[in-house]
């Protein structure tokens, strides 16, 4: 084991933080039986926790330390900010150097006319902003009826009242009295899962046409934007037929619609381009962003807006905004974190060379007994646990069951690989290499194996 920073031993850590600490996501009181696993420090695509275990991280944190742990780079960076502006805000007709500088970058880095940045904390305060932004967008341009938000079941849009209620989470919408008023939401995308018989194009087509009809449902004059992932990350990593996104492109552009890419898991290299709208062929009007875009460094989110819809907002005084819009410290390492994904070429190492190595050790884990598909794009991926890959069957088990134990055999073999539901994904640095990628997927398959003794000895194996 490697040496370790000194700290408190690990059932003290462990009693501390159930005593205190209220995680996300969590049963709270299955966590204080079991313990969490404490990380103390981390490097390139590996953790260490505090039994100074060596745990390779599949999943970049929460989809977002693309550039690897331990930069010095950003540390240093974050320092000298600090010492020379630590903080400011940007009402009032104030600036600073690091916003300024950061929305320059951004606006060369977007794609068409994504040219103007309104600075948020995270994605679900960046996602709160577009529904205020869509809104006021129609109201000044004389349409304030222009309300309704359409997105998609089984999105992930953020925890806020606003981010929540715009995704599609049952789970989520079951509490706090969501989702909010004028969010409405389509099917997903989700062939494997939804498809039944039909072929892959034509559900995308007619997943994709349910867009339509309820713009058609609700009415043109009611409706303001359709918000979607371009690969639906925290849903389970689902890419949607090569069909679906074209003609949500021309629905929108034929009712006027506002789309919303939501690149908060797919931006700055997930993919294999800067955006995942590139990679997919999407002309978003505004784009969400966070994540990837400190690397994970410094919280900071954003909405990247185009020329017609910032022109219109700018018209008139736009009565938002929060006290950590473009923070100082936060622009400063983002700024340097786009810098070093550029200058070492790391997108394009993704598209060109470890994105394709990894796609193909992936899918060949396609020949485990419990794999039924591989779905990967970039740099995230997710394989779909079926106990009969013919019918595409679900377990007989709870939804979830399944994954959970596949999870945390993961977990025992020193590997992050999450699950939603009974698909196992993944979302590994950029920065990853390819012995590092053949580590994963040996982790992968020891992990997909003990799974399926434990479901054999179990009486698991059964279908719904």
């Amino acid at each position: 084991m490697t040496a370790i920073t000194n700290h408190l031993p690990t059932a003290e850590l462990q009693r501390l933080d159930a005593a205190h600490h209220m995680h996300p996501f969590t049963h709270g009181q299955e966590l204080r039986d079991k313990g969490a696993r404490v990380i103390t420090r981390a490097k390139g695509v590996w953790l260490t926790d505090s039994e100074g275990e060596e745990i390779l991280d599949g999943m970049a944190g929460l989809w977002c330390v693309n550039l690897g742990y331990g930069r010095e780079e950003l540390a240093e960076v974050a320092a000298r900010q600090m010492r020379e502006l630590p903080f400011y805000n940007t009402f009032f007709q104030t600036t600073h150097v690091p916003a300024i500088a950061l929305a320059a970058r951004l606006a060369e880095l977007a794609p068409g006319d994504l040219n103007h940045v309104f600075f948020a904390g995270s994605g679900s305060e960046a996602n709160d902003t577009n529904i205020r932004i869509v809104r006021q967008y129609w109201a000044e341009k004389g349409k304030p009826s222009k309300k309704v938000i359409i997105s998609r079941q089984n999105a992930y849009h953020g925890s806020t009242m606003g981010g929540a209620s715009l995704g599609g989470m049952s789970g989520m919408h079951a509490q706090g009295g969501l989702p909010i008023a004028d969010i409405t939401h389509i099917d997903q995308p989700h062939w494997w899962a939804e498809g039944g018989d039909s072929d892959p194009q034509e559900f995308g087509l007619a997943r994709a046409r349910q867009l339509e009809e309820k713009i058609l449902e609700l009415g043109e004059d009611n409706v303001a934007a359709f918000i979607a992932e371009p690969v639906q990350g925290a849903g389970g990593v689902v890419i949607a037929p090569d069909s679906y996104w074209p003609e949500i492109q021309r629905i929108c552009d034929k009712y006027e619609i506002l789309l919303i890419a939501d690149e908060v898991i797919c931006g700055f290299g997930r993919t294999g381009n800067w955006f995942g709208c590139q990679t997919l062929n999407i002309r978003p009007d505004i784009m969400t962003i966070a994540k990837g875009l400190s690397s994970g460094y410094q919280p900071i989110g954003g909405s990247i807006l185009s020329d017609e819809v910032a022109r219109v907002i700018e018209g008139h005084e736009f009565n938002h905004g929060y006290t950590y819009s473009g923070h100082p410290v936060a622009c400063a390492v983002a700024l340097e974190n786009l810098r070093i994904l550029d200058e070492e070429g790391i997108v394009t190492r993704v598209r060109e060379e470890t994105g394709p190595y990894l796609k193909e050790k992936w899918e060949g884990l396609c020949d485990h007994p419990l794999v039924g598909e591989a779905n990967i794009i970039g740099m995230m991926g997710s394989i779909v646990l079926t106990p009969d890959k013919d019918s595409r069957a679900a377990f007989a088990a709870p939804e979830g069951t399944v994954g959970l134990i596949c999870r945390e055999r993961c977990f025992a073999n020193n590997l992050v690989m999450r699950h939603v539901g009974d698909r196992m994904i993944i979302s590994p640095s950029l920065v990853i290499s390819r012995d590092e990628i053949d580590t994963l997927i040996e982790r992968a398959r020891l992990s997909l194996d003990e799974t399926y003794d434990r479901l054999k000895a179990d009486g698991l194996l059964q279908s719904a």
